[in-house]
């Protein structure tokens, strides 16, 4: 399409397809199938072979997903994609894609609370242990390393804390170790880019920001092809020794011949197959509609979340307003080191009177919806500690930045005098 790289306002609405060349038409169509008819018996033996790549079955592809795939790849400027069904199994998986029973993972603690659920109770019923760090000294990966450490994991900008992440430090603590650091970049599409920093892999909950719309579930993997999987072979056993449910391939040496998209081949032949967490064709188009007007939303849901976190940090009955534009130091550093062109459309603040507070604020709001979800382009709120983090012990609800008077903003693009005007009745019927 162009001599030059495309910039990512245009990549969202070009990258992965032009038109179809049958029919001439431009919007990507949704492939409602289940399957693929095959050109020969040699066609279909190649595919399954991994000679070549192309349809087989919609549990492991499908055409309008693999254009949602490429386009993702090209705006994070990674090597290839794997949408899955939701942002929860893009966590899961890739992780699974490196550790098994008896092998660990380094995470941050500053978590969503599903992923921390996921991490902390799931992830070890089946045998991989995850130890939590505190990201404000990236030293803290290298303490918690041993021999069976498979990756490190951490979210960009963290819900609910809101404490950029040290990408890049952490990112070289692993490098020379074999270990590659797995970014999840959910609230932060095109202001934060992992790859740039270091990272090697980015995981999406495509529910988000990406689609905007609040329609439609799903999750993404993006391997940066620029990680060298086979440079400490011990590390990292699964992509380097024999796998016996695909006739022994050594993923780092099969996929070779297909580009630098081992770690993305396997997450996509061995744990697609057999888990089946696809993401179904029309959703993959929701999103994709979703994705045109990302880099016109985010501008907007930053402008109106700064400016939220202003009006509240004026309130007297709030304590504390979380939200990067707001902090100093080490933290306000990392913010705009890896954070261009704004500060997410997050905010996070505690109310002084505690939990019941909580619940009253949020009853009160007429035009924020009270949903367990953010990245709409409406305004959303919740109170985690009896919603979404409810689940977790006290403790661990603290460690992730959740106390009972705190509250989390999903501020979306409405006018911000309505957004405004909203907060000052709820709060002002708290008391």
């Amino acid at each position: 399409m162009a001599d030059r790289p495309l910039h990512p306002e245009t990549l969202a609405l070009h990258a992965g397809w032009r038109a179809d060349p049958t029919t001439g038409a431009v919007a990507p169509p949704i492939f409602q199938t289940t399957s693929y008819q095959f050109q020969s018996t040699d066609h279909a033996a190649n595919l399954f072979a991994l000679k070549e790549l192309g349809n087989i079955y919609t549990r492991i592809g499908n055409p309008t997903t693999d254009i949602l795939e490429q386009r993702l790849a090209a705006l994070e400027g990674g090597a290839a994609a794997l949408a899955v069904s939701s942002g929860q199994a893009a966590s899961a998986f890739a992780l699974q894609n490196l550790a098994r029973a008896g092998d660990n993972i380094v995470s941050s603690t500053d978590l969503y609370g599903g992923t921390w659920n996921l991490f902390a109770n799931t992830l070890p019923d089946l045998g991989i242990e995850v130890r939590f760090v505190d990201p404000a000294d990236p030293e803290a990966f290298r303490r918690a390393t041993d021999d069976r450490t498979r990756a490190y994991y951490a979210e960009t900008l963290p819900n609910p804390k809101l404490r950029v992440f040290p990408i890049a430090e952490v990112a070289a603590i692993g490098r020379p170790l074999g270990i590659p650091l797995i970014m999840d970049n959910t609230a932060a599409p095109l202001l934060a880019r992992p790859f740039d920093h270091g990272a090697a892999v980015v995981v999406y909950s495509t529910t988000k920001y990406l689609g905007g719309h609040g329609t439609s579930i799903g999750g993404a993997i993006i391997d940066g092809g620029n990680f060298e999987w086979d440079a400490i072979p011990a590390r990292q056993p699964l992509l380097n020794t024999p796998d016996k449910s695909y006739h022994g391939a050594v993923w780092s040496q099969a996929a070779k011949p297909l580009g630098p998209i081992a770690y993305i081949l396997r997450a996509r032949v061995i744990l697609l197959r057999d888990l089946g967490s696809a993401l179904s064709p029309f959703n993959a188009f929701q999103t994709l509609q979703g994705v045109e007007t990302l880099a016109l939303r985010m501008p907007r849901h930053c402008e109106n979340a700064r400016k939220v976190a202003d009006f509240l940090a004026a309130r007297p009955e709030i304590a504390a307003v979380i939200h990067p534009a707001r902090q100093s130091g080490t933290e306000r550093e990392r913010a705009d080191r890896y954070l261009k062109g704004g500060y997410g459309g997050l905010v996070g603040f505690e109310l002084k009177a505690g939990m019941e507070a909580g619940r009253r604020f949020i009853d009160a709001l007429k035009l924020f919806y009270h949903v367990a979800n953010i990245g709409d382009a409406r305004s959303l709120a919740i109170h985690p500690a009896s919603t979404t983090h409810s689940q977790l012990s006290a403790e661990d609800r603290l460690a992730t930045g959740v106390s009972d008077g705190y509250v989390r903003l999903s501020v979306g693009i409405e006018h911000i005098d309505d957004i405004l005007a909203d907060l000052d009745q709820a709060l002002s019927a708290v008391g």
